[in-house]
């Protein structure tokens, strides 16, 4: 049996609590991974601290960590990259991370958004895959860029959007080693309402409601959301905002979170904020809804909370943004990011027409089966037969 090391960031949390995109990637991917039947065993690699309960879909094997960088060594580090020298603050911050890798037989390490552990385990035996979830390279030079990832054996990124973005900032031999792997859906937790009704019609009394799932934060774009439903003006609509800066429902309100309830205030519309809610919560929380609107306004390389929302059968909206368009296809309505009279004009259009709601309910579903972790897996398992 080969071991697949997953090395995640130093201090993310691989817990069923968190909705943090790497560590719900990972377990996906472990989890059809075994009933798949591979001849492979998935192993994170946690410092001893993170939260608990975990996920006990890979084995986890932890460390002692060391201090992330400070902003003034994350300068530093920039200024040395910039001049050819190693970065050194993100090197000790990931050498706890190599050394427990290092102290394991050779095996597959899929170093997510990690680009320096392909630097620091050169040399080994273990394969490194470096898993890209975001724009990794923006501060790297192309030359850099080769040196620091030399010695990888592929790269994979979860959209074509992404993957465009990673060629282009890498040398040729590298680039070659570019290969997408979308990220998957759990099509078994994620479901429409248990009652068999559509969850995009009329299935309970009261306004429709909208929802959007995220961290509270500007790139995601709630405060769009909010505008449009100023625009709106309508009394039949219910938006719902989940989520806070962080995953920790009592924190204090950032001043963006503050923000946003002034702007809802001064709205005149149904708006609600709900903080963050453990991950167990939220396919109750979407089964809740009668849409689902994903306004972001960066690149969102891939997009997990929309492929959950059409997992549940709903009528998703989302920006036309990095890799949004590729996880919705079909089954969801692409607004221009930013624009609030657009995300309205969508979501007035479709709470006028329940039998396109209904539509929308069925294609959003039936695109999600196609493409859930056990589809996702079998991308990665192509790719991981390559090396």
């Amino acid at each position: 049996m080969i071991d697949i090391l997953h090395a995640i960031t130093p201090g993310d949390h691989f817990s069923p609590r968190t909705g943090s995109a790497i560590p719900t990637v990972v377990d996906g991917l472990a989890t059809a991974a075994g009933r798949d039947g591979a001849s492979f065993r998935h192993v994170v690699i946690l410092d001893r601290t993170t939260m608990r309960p975990r996920y006990d879909s890979a084995v986890a094997v932890e460390f002692e960590g060391a201090p992330g960088p400070t902003r003034r060594e994350r300068a530093m580090d920039l200024a040395r990259g910039r001049v050819g020298i190693p970065r050194t603050a993100v090197a000790r911050y990931y050498a706890p991370v190599a050394e427990a890798i290092r102290a394991r037989e050779p095996a597959v390490v899929l170093a997510h958004n990690a680009p320096v552990l392909a630097r620091l385990l050169r040399g080994t035996d273990h394969r490194v895959v470096l898993y890209a979830h975001n724009e990794l390279l923006r501060t790297y030079s192309r030359r850099e860029a080769g040196r620091m990832l030399g010695g990888v054996a592929a790269i994979v990124c979860v959209s074509e959007s992404l993957a465009e973005r990673t060629r282009a900032a890498l040398p040729r031999d590298l680039a070659e080693r570019v290969r997408v792997v979308p990220n998957g859906v759990d099509c078994e937790r994620f479901f429409p309402a248990s009652d068999g009704s559509n969850p995009a019609s009329s299935r309970r009394d009261g306004p429709l409601r909208v929802v959007f799932v995220g961290r509270m934060v500007a790139e995601k774009g709630p405060d769009v959301l909010i505008r449009a439903a100023e625009r709106l003006g309508r009394t039949d609509l219910e938006i719902l905002l989940v989520g806070s800066q962080g995953f920790a429902r009592d924190a204090p309100l950032s001043p963006y979170e503050r923000e946003l309830r002034r702007l809802a205030a001064a709205s005149g519309a149904g708006i609600r904020f709900e903080p963050f809610v453990d991950r167990s919560e939220l396919p109750a929380v979407l089964r809740s809804a009668d849409l689902l609107v994903v306004p972001s306004r960066w690149d969102e390389p891939s997009g997990l909370t929309a492929a959950e929302g059409l997992a549940t059968g709903l009528p998703v909206i989302v920006s036309r943004v990095g890799g949004l368009p590729d996880v919705v296809g079909q089954a969801g309505v692409l607004v221009e990011p930013d624009d609030p009279a657009a995300l309205a004009a969508a979501i007035g259009s479709l709470a006028d027409d329940p039998e396109a709601r209904r539509r929308m309910s069925q294609d959003a579903r039936a695109h999600a089966t196609a493409h859930d972790w056990s589809w996702a897996w079998s991308k990665l398992r192509r790719v991981l037969d390559e090396l």
